[in-house]
């Protein structure tokens, strides 16, 4: 049972890790939102986050973070 607890583990966090900028942009806009962010505060805060993230990022400009989310 814990071998296939940790399994899971080792599989989610892997995923995580695989996860592209776009995919990264999207999600971490979506949950932003959800807690009243405001696309200007938001935007910012992105390009903020992106120089931490755990996989590097290229430095994205807030145009470029709007034109994952709005195409």
């Amino acid at each position: 049972m814990a071998s296939a607890a940790a399994a899971r583990l080792v599989q989610d966090v892997l995923a995580f890790h695989d996860e592209t900028v776009e995919g990264w942009v999207r999600r971490r806009h979506a949950e932003l939102k959800l807690h009243g962010g405001r696309n200007e505060e938001i935007f910012a805060r992105l390009r903020e986050e992106l120089r931490t993230t755990v996989v590097a990022a290229p430095d994205l400009s807030e145009r470029q973070l709007r034109r994952i989310i709005y195409g």
